[in-house]
């Protein structure tokens, strides 16, 4: 898995997908689901919202079942910890952040820009 914050990638290098709408992901919650083989996890946290892979770097376990705690998400399993906002790791056991992606709303659908494959 390469690691990556594609937030930092240009508008022309990203295809933006709508995930969900508004109303399916309230105010704490999240949805989890597959896009191109990859595993992306979508939070609301007080109404904004983050899109991050949802695998732990350490044991490639699913993060989006952990806990939220302000902007942080919490591995179920061992207690790593990732910013919501950067995929930065922040605690042990995982030394590895995780990719996170830039997201949009646009009349009611929340869209994730995913990289543009080259070649």
């Amino acid at each position: 898995m390469g690691v990556f914050n594609y937030k930092q990638l240009s508008d022309d290098k990203l295809e933006y997908v709508a995930v969900a709408s508004v109303e399916e992901i309230g105010n704490g919650q999240r949805l989890s689901f597959e896009i191109d083989y990859k595993r992306i996890a979508v939070f609301n946290v007080g109404g904004q919202y983050f899109a991050m892979a949802d695998i732990c770097s350490h044991d490639d376990g699913p993060l989006a079942e952990g806990e939220v705690d302000d902007l942080e998400i919490v591995c179920p399993r061992h207690g790593a910890r990732f910013d919501l906002s950067t995929g930065e790791v922040l605690t042990l056991p995982a030394v590895v952040d995780i990719p996170v992606y830039p997201l949009r709303v646009v009349g009611g659908e929340i869209l994730i820009g995913l990289p543009i494959e080259e070649g």
